[in-house]
C-alpha cells in the first residue's frame, strides 16, 4: 500500500475553471466537503468531517505547496488516529479542456481501518473526482 493512490480525468472545461472549483470555498462546498473555509495558500489549515458506514472522522489537512491555477498539496490526516498523508491536485490543459491527475500518498500510514484501506480511498476519490466535480463542471 507504499505506492500512492492516482486517479485520473479530463474534464470539458477550461484550466481556470478547474482550479476555482478544486480552491473557491463557496465552489468547493458544492461537490466537495462542506468546508468552513479554504484558501489556496501555504500554511493554511482548515478541517472538516466526513461521515463513512463506520462513523464520522474529522480531517486535518494544511495546505502545504501552492503553483497558482497548477497544483496544490495538503496534508491528510484524522483526529484520534495515527498517519498523516498528502494531496495532491495537478492540472494540464489540454486544448479547451482540462486534464487532472489526483496523487493521495501515504495511505500506508493509517491505521488497518475498514475506511482506511486502499480500496476505500479509490471509492471516495473515484466518487469525487469522476462524479462529484465533473458533474459540477460541466453542467
Amino acid at each position: 500500500m507504499k505506492d500512492p493512490l492516482i486517479i485520473e480525468r479530463t474534464y470539458n472545461a477550461p484550466t481556470e475553471k478547474v482550479w476555482r472549483a478544486i480552491t473557491d470555498v463557496e465552489q468547493m462546498r458544492r461537490w466537495y466537503f462542506d468546508l468552513e473555509d479554504f484558501k489556496p495558500e501555504v500554511g493554511f489549515t482548515f478541517e472538516f468531517t466526513g461521515q463513512s458506514d463506520c462513523g464520522d472522522y474529522v480531517h486535518f489537512c494544511e495546505v502545504t505547496e501552492v503553483v497558482e491555477g497548477r497544483k496544490i498539496t495538503y496534508s491528510w490526516s484524522y483526529k484520534d488516529y495515527e498517519g498523516m498523508s498528502h494531496v495532491t491536485w495537478e492540472l494540464f490543459p489540454e486544448g479547451d479542456q482540462t486534464r487532472l491527475v489526483l496523487t493521495h500518498t501515504g495511505l500506508d500510514t493509517f491505521p488497518p481501518l475498514k475506511d482506511f484501506t486502499r480500496e476505500s480511498f479509490i471509492g471516495g476519490w473515484t466518487y469525487f473526482v469522476h462524479d462529484a466535480l465533473r458533474k459540477f463542471l460541466e453542467s
